[in-house]
């Protein structure tokens, strides 16, 4: 994944002042290309995937930009004071930040892309105004002066994992959210793009209409990552959204992939390779199958899963990541495409919280409609189940199935959600569930193993199909009868059957069980005696209670833990980066 540093001098900076001549030297010591953007402001770029700079009009874009096929540039009102800034959102998408200088040439606005893909963490230190998208250790060292850890933030975040992808859990530095503006000389960021503003702008379209802006997104995006990158991987599952993602792919630049790579686990649950060897056959291509890694963890494995500036929840399988970057370095990989995303983004599950949708759409009609009965099959649920909940007015599923069972409770209420999933209680359950995925999405945008290698794009991620989706009733999206079935639809013709029809899905909770259950050893210690417990974040009887052979047997748990390990990572690598805090 491409990374970036701004460095931008105050008007009573020299150009030989040591701090930004120090930054300039370690950014080309760590292998960064240096240029100026004007005498005042200087980039440093990096690959994999190293990030273009596009001038349009007083902006700078840096990162991957694509025209938009069919902008919706006319639904902005001119005289809102950032139509401008508003209208380049709707006509460009991509990977990028935006920068503007003034007449002087020094930083004064930041903006970043709806999609998330590309980090955007800014503050400022003595005469300078810095910009990154990450913080590496020698870029902490030398300008992370009067930095702190926020106990209040990492507990938000034990208790509420997709706040990462929002606030740092740092005092100093500022996140910029995506579809963002910020003002350098101090004012609040102004919003310039949310899902829930999508959602709520959408018109009625039949579903032919739907299924064909689905398509046109998803091939639109493909077409952006076929032009922009080199060599390609095509990460193929043997499920709906990764064959979706690898058959447009295979329509659009089939001979520019590589490699269609799959990981299939020891048991029969998470072996796909039969699916996988359907859809190969079907797209003419030829997919390797590889066992995924194995081992016992260890400390290093656990350092690992942190190595930026937020919580390392992007690859928390440290071994399968490990192993994947080295096999797309040994092959010349400059880009792997996924199909992440895809379950949020095209409705999966298709759930009570479906039908809840469409009965705050419909009223009671909903109650005589087609999909009244066909949810209560997919659901094996009675017709009243589901008619009981849509009339209980204020119900909705729970973000979080369960509470994290490690975690002590919560001190610090007063800490907000992700700005994304505040005042968006009027929508219907299954929307909210699904910009709720988006809010998670974002956190797959983050650093790993992968990342220093290869670029990673989820194009089910990506601002033309977010759109596409927001904008259609979930009960559209799932047709009122089973999950993704809009999709299922809108690509037929390019997947085998057994891939639209197929009811289920690979499951690698068995896997991941005897990997937790392996390295209890080193696991229990590094939960039991860290830093979160210090901080008297761990519920240290619950934790000895979870962190045993039986309790994952009966329980499992594997995300809460790996989760609660990758933040008591964080914990770990930035009191090391900052001493003295």
């Amino acid at each position: 994944m491409g990374r970036y540093l701004i460095c931008s001098r105050s008007p009573d900076c020299p150009a030989d002042h040591p701090l930004p001549a120090g930054l300039r030297s370690r950014a080309l010591a760590d292998g960064m290309t240096v240029s100026d953007l004007s005498e005042a402001t200087w980039l440093a770029v990096a690959g994999p995937g190293c990030p273009q700079v596009l001038g349009v009009g007083a902006w700078r874009l840096i990162g991957d930009v694509y025209n938009r096929h069919r902008p919706a540039v006319g639904r902005i009102r001119t005289e809102d004071p950032h139509d401008y800034e508003k209208k380049m959102i709707a006509r460009f998408w991509g990977r990028y930040i935006g920068v503007r200088l003034d007449g002087t040439g020094r930083l004064t606005s930041l903006l970043r892309d709806p999609s998330g893909a590309l980090d955007c963490v800014w503050w400022k230190q003595g005469p300078l105004t810095l910009v990154a998208s990450d913080v590496p250790d020698w870029l902490a060292a030398a300008a992370s002066q009067g930095w702190r850890i926020n106990p209040a933030r990492v507990e938000a975040a034990l208790h509420d994992p997709y706040s990462t992808s929002g606030d740092l859990l740092l005092d100093g530095p500022a996140a910029l959210l995506p579809g963002t503006l910020q003002d350098i000389a101090g004012e609040e960021p102004v919003t310039l793009w949310r899902p829930d503003w999508i959602v709520r702008g959408a018109a009625p379209v039949t579903d032919e209409a739907a299924a064909r802006s689905l398509r046109e997104a998803v091939d639109e995006t493909l077409a952006g990552v076929v032009r922009g990158n080199g060599a390609l991987a095509a990460e193929i599952s043997g499920g709906l959204d990764s064959s979706i993602v690898a058959a447009t792919l295979a329509a659009r630049g089939k001979g520019q992939v590589r490699l269609w790579l799959n990981a299939w686990g020891p048991d029969a649950t998470a072996d796909e390779r039969p699916w996988v060897e359907i859809l190969a056959a079907h797209l003419g291509v030829a997919a390797t199958s590889v066992p995924r890694a194995v081992g016992r963890l260890t400390e290093d494995m656990l350092d690992q899963l942190t190595t930026g500036v937020r919580p390392g929840l992007a690859a928390l399988d440290a071994l399968h990541d490990a192993d994947w970057a080295r096999r797309f370095a040994e092959a010349g990989i400059d880009a792997v495409v996924t199909g992440k995303g895809g379950d949020s983004m095209f409705i999966q599950p298709a759930d009570i919280g479906v039908f809840v949708d469409l009965y705050r759409e419909r009223g009671r009609r909903a109650l005589l409609s087609r999909t009244l009965p066909d949810l209560a099959r997919w659901n094996e649920r009675s017709v009243w189940t589901l008619a009981g909940q849509a009339l209980r007015r204020h119900w909705t599923p729970q973000a979080i199935d369960s509470p994290n069972p490690l975690i002590a409770p919560r001190r610090h209420a007063d800490v907000p959600r992700h700005p994304w999933l505040q005042d968006i209680e009027d929508l219907g359950p299954a929307k909210r569930r699904q910009i709720l995925g988006l809010v998670q999405g974002c956190g797959l945008h983050g650093p790993s193993l992968q990342t220093r290698v290869v670029s990673v794009i989820h194009p089910l991620l990506a601002q033309p199909v977010v759109e596409a989706c927001l904008v259609l009733p979930a009960g559209q999206l799932t047709l009122g009868r089973r999950d993704r079935a809009l999709a299922r639809q809108a690509f037929g013709d390019r997947l085998p059957e057994a891939i639209t029809a197929r009811r289920s899905k690979g499951e690698m909770t068995a896997f991941y069980g005897h990997l937790i259950a392996d390295g209890l050893d080193v696991l229990r210690p590094w939960l039991l005696d860290g830093r979160l417990a210090s901080m008297g974040l761990i519920d240290l009887d619950r934790a000895d209670a979870a962190l045993t052979r039986e309790a994952l047997a009966w329980r499992g748990g594997y995300v809460d833990i790996m989760t609660t390990a990758a933040i008591e990572g964080w914990v770990r690598a930035w009191e090391r980066r900052l001493p003295g805090a």
